[in-house]
């Protein structure tokens, strides 16, 4: 489905990121993987590679310009075009009551999940155009956006709803290069995320929501990175071709509930 594709995909070493990038693999895609974690990194470049696939990965801090313009710049050298962009890099950050969370603490969470989506779209863009189009895909999320019970994740929730706001901005801007830029909005997936979560005080702000007889959600809500890389498959390939400035909820429908 993406043969002859040269896709970059932030966050890369990891859960969303690794997942998304061996199925673009597998599908014919040359793939660029930048993210901060380097041994994880060329790990998953090498099980690309292994495959028979093409891949690349670079260091890459989305929070700076200069980083991802490097990484974009790299790829575009190794491989001679770019055609698809999935801005994933982002983090949880910490969640705190608001009089607690620390403005670093907010600036931090808002300059890797915000900024670095505009820094990876901003950068990537010009070798968009010069491919004749284009896909761009942002890894939002439920918080944020149809959700907002999760304590403390004011900072996280603020930088996702941007993410749907700027992707759909642009959707309009970049409609007549051919470049279509969408959204997922992933909610219970499995990854290691949570693990790099910090939690300060959250327990004081009483919001809990419990389902007394478990969510009637599909596998009542909880999912698998390859869930989130099958819907970026479809919004990476010619089957979304007519599929621009839309959001897609990957959570079973367990977001309905809240």
């Amino acid at each position: 489905m993406l043969n002859g594709k040269v896709a970059l995909v932030t966050g890369a070493a990891s859960g969303i990121g690794a997942g998304t990038a061996r199925r673009f693999a597998q599908e014919g895609a040359r793939v660029v993987l930048a993210d901060v974690q380097d041994e994880e990194g060329q790990q998953v470049q090498g099980e690309i590679t292994g495959a028979g696939g093409q891949a690349l990965y670079v260091h890459c801090d989305v929070s700076d310009a200069d980083s991802v313009r490097r990484a974009v710049e790299a790829g575009v050298q190794a491989f001679g075009r770019l055609d698809i962009v999935f801005a994933n890099a982002g983090v949880n950050g910490v969640w705190a009551p608001i009089d607690e969370l620390q403005p670093d603490e907010w600036d931090q969470t808002l300059a890797i999940n915000l900024r670095g989506t505009y820094l990876t779209v901003h950068f990537a863009v010009p070798h968009l155009k010069r491919a004749g189009g284009g896909s761009i895909i942002i890894t939002s999320s439920v918080n944020g956006n149809r959700t907002f019970s999760s304590p403390g994740a004011s900072a996280y929730s603020t930088s996702k709803a941007g993410q749907v706001a700027f992707m759909k901005m642009i959707a309009l801007e970049l409609g007549r290069d051919g470049i279509r830029c969408n959204a997922v909005c992933p909610g219970l997936i499995h990854t290691n995320i949570e693990e790099r979560t910090e939690h300060k005080g959250t327990e004081k702000l009483g919001i809990e929501v419990e389902l007394p007889e478990g969510s009637p959600a599909l596998n009542e809500g909880e999912g698998e990175p390859v869930d989130v890389a099958d819907t970026c498959l479809f919004l990476a390939s010619d089957l979304s071709r007519h599929v621009s400035g839309v959001e897609l909820y990957v959570d079973g429908g367990a977001s309905l509930l809240r």
